[in-house]
């Protein structure tokens, strides 16, 4: 029987039936037993300081542990194919709003309201950073450390999305170093299992070395765990209220501005990088790009706190240096109220709120591959204009960028910023300022953190937002990491269909 004709028989639901979820359901159930093994880290704190808090935690590992297990026993035996494309697809978009529930259950035995506790949750698995905590340094240790290690996963997750998802969405340019990116038909999971291990190594041994260089600095050891943590995952998460502004070494601030950058590059050229090939990250054109931005940026915002503000020279190139790395990789740390520094920075931040880092990396946003094809696509359609009959193809590389890339990469900027301005007014009906509901549905969506105003801007948090703004907010958080696409692709009907 046709398609066509088993949808006009069974309706939607018949072509529902042609894909399997129980693969999906037995991942599903391996990655909450390992959330809830993450859980016991933060409980072993707690028992160490004799803080009573370790229950909730404990508890929580025990609930999350139990339902992983009894969902991946059910469904025993249906990974021996691995996972197909569209397979992965639903994975993806299920683990991405799943894991973030079951990470909140901490909070609520806390007796944190379940709309914060789902916000801090999904902030944090999102690597977005918005928080609507207070007083961080009075909370439990176990508590900062669970935030910590929930943006570290994330952080890890969405690599592992870039590199074996996002190419068969053609929205993201990792297909670029996929050496077999045309066969889509062969089994995702089973071909990447090489490179999700090699990731993972690279992953540990940054993060370690980041709490290395932390600890160089002075920073104790357990800012220098949490902050390694969030640093690396670009997250932003902090122990402390006042961000990096805690810490009056300047030094540490240089450290985090090394490790977000890093954060920010391709993890498959960084791999490469680590095993002897370091030249090219730098041969790579988004890379120096990227570098490249940040420099002249960051420059510029120097030039002005030291004119306008009488920042001393030091002063002035940390604060715009660490202000310019930290939002354009998402993390979202604080090293001062750019607010304070005159309009012409809030503008500024306000834009790099929309550009992220390389694709295959930690940071949310626009990335720097896409705004290169749509460079890239305006000098080719101005030079038609002027040569209508000259043949004439795009480059990234040396790699042709073929008209569905270009047209894949137009269509993502259009969705992206169509999002936001949809959240923007729908956040407008919680009697949200505009600079507020606008900044807040551009954190969100770009996974950067803070926002602008008094209310969740860099001095401020999330917490005095209605619930409703919080829940809107939390589901743009969700839609902005999983790269709009892949919640848009789960609505087509044929995708549901063979």
């Amino acid at each position: 029987m046709c398609v066509s004709a088993e949808r006009a028989q069974y309706g939607l639901w018949g072509a529902f039936r042609l894909i399997s979820l129980r693969p999906v359901l037995n991942v599903l159930g391996f990655l909450y037993v390992g959330l809830a093994t993450a859980m016991l880290v933060p409980a072993i704190i707690d028992v160490a300081q004799k803080n009573a808090d370790w229950q909730a935690f404990v508890f929580s590992a025990l609930l999350t542990g139990m339902f992983g297990m009894l969902l991946s026993l059910s469904m025993g035996g249906s990974l021996k194919e691995g996972l197909d494309t569209r397979q992965t697809f639903i994975l993806t978009t299920l683990a991405w709003a799943t894991l973030p529930a079951f990470g909140a259950l901490p909070f609520l035995w806390l007796g944190i309201g379940y709309a914060d506790a789902v916000f801090e949750a999904v902030s944090g698995f999102t690597t977005t950073g918005s928080t609507v905590l207070t007083g961080l340094d009075g909370l439990p240790p176990g508590l900062l450390v669970w935030r910590s290690i929930m943006q570290w996963m994330g952080g890890v997750g969405i690599i592992v999305m870039a590199i074996v998802l996002l190419p068969f969405l053609r929205i993201g340019g990792m297909q670029l170093f996929q050496s077999e990116s045309s066969d889509r038909s062969e089994k995702i999971v089973s071909r990447s299992v090489e490179l999700i291990r090699l990731l993972g190594l690279a992953y540990l041994f940054l993060t370690v070395l980041c709490i290395a260089a932390y600890l160089a600095t002075g920073m104790g050891l357990f800012d220098a765990f949490n902050h390694a943590l969030t640093t690396i995952a670009t997250g932003g998460y902090s122990t402390h209220d006042l961000s990096f502004g805690y810490f009056q070494n300047h030094s540490s601030a240089w450290v985090a501005i090394v490790f977000m950058i890093i954060g920010a590059m391709p993890f498959v050229l960084i791999i490469q990088a680590l095993r002897g090939q370091p030249l090219l990250l730098w041969r790579d054109p988004q890379v120096r790009v990227l570098l490249g931005f940040l420099a002249i940026v960051s420059l510029a915002l120097t030039v002005h706190l030291g004119v306008k503000m009488d920042f001393d020279f030091d002063e002035a190139l940390v604060k715009a240096t660490f202000t310019v790395v930290s939002i354009v990789t998402g993390t979202g740390y604080a090293l001062g109220d750019f607010e304070q520094w005159g309009a012409p920075v809030v503008g500024t931040c306000f834009l790099l709120m929309f550009v992220g880092g390389c694709t295959g990396s930690t940071t949310g946003g626009i990335k720097i591959f896409r705004f290169l094809v749509f460079f890239g696509t305006v000098r080719a359609h101005l030079r038609r204009m002027v040569r209508p009959h000259r043949i004439m193809s795009e480059e990234y590389a040396g790699t042709r960028l073929t008209p569905e890339l270009s047209f894949s990469v137009l269509a993502f900027l259009v969705v992206y910023l169509g999002s936001v301005g949809v959240i923007t007014v729908a956040l407008s009906f919680f009697d949200l300022d505009l600079v507020t509901a606008i900044s807040a549905a551009a954190t969100s969506v770009g996974n950067v953190g803070p926002g602008l105003g008094p209310m969740i801007g860099p001095a401020g948090h999330f917490a005095p937002l209605p619930d409703g703004a919080k829940w809107l907010l939390s589901f743009a958080m969700l839609v902005g990491r999983l790269e709009l696409f892949t919640v848009l692709v789960l609505l087509d009907p044929d995708f549901w269909s063979k």
